[in-house]
């Protein structure tokens, strides 16, 4: 398969990602699902420009990977795909895309400091929303976990679920 990553980060693609997850799951480009950033050409181009030389950057919004899923996970190239929100990945499910057979894992970086947020991991702050696209997530097979690199602490979903009660 082509999908050797699944994460959902904010900031979309940063260093931290690429200097550790990239070589970490040894990918060899880069989908950014998010459609505001699609849409802007500026912010598209910065994070094409993020993505290191000789690998593959794509951004595109949430309707165009749904429509090229299967090249995607068809392609002889392995991809780690990236999401600002869990929300992003609930939409893909509901288009049609079936996630879990691609690669049934999503790792959760950093998700910023919000008011109604509860802190479930380091960096990971969690508003009610996006316990509920999480949950529809893992109803749809995917394994969750919060890891901001790959040597720093895991919070389980199953943890984190506690921390909402």
């Amino acid at each position: 398969m082509a999908i050797v990553f699944f994460r959902v980060d904010e900031r979309i693609i940063h260093g931290q990602v690429i200097t550790r997850w990239l070589s970490e799951v040894d990918a060899q480009g880069i989908v950014a699902i998010d459609d505001q950033a699609a849409n802007d050409p500026i912010i598209s181009k910065v994070l094409k420009g993020a993505v290191p030389h000789g690998l593959k950057g794509f951004v595109m919004p949430v309707e165009r990977v749904a429509k090229r899923w299967d090249d995607i996970v068809g392609s002889d190239k392995k991809y780690m795909v990236v999401a600002k929100t869990p929300a992003t990945y609930k939409r893909l499910i509901e288009a049609g895309v079936d996630m879990k057979a691609a690669f049934p894992k999503i790792n959760v970086g950093p998700m910023s400091e919000k008011a109604e947020a509860k802190s479930v991991g380091p960096g990971a702050n969690v508003s009610a929303d996006d316990m509920d696209a999480f949950e529809f997530l893992s109803n749809h097979g995917m394994e969750i976990y919060f890891q901001l690199v790959p040597d720093s602490k895991k919070t389980s979903w199953a943890e984190a679920q506690k921390v909402f009660g």
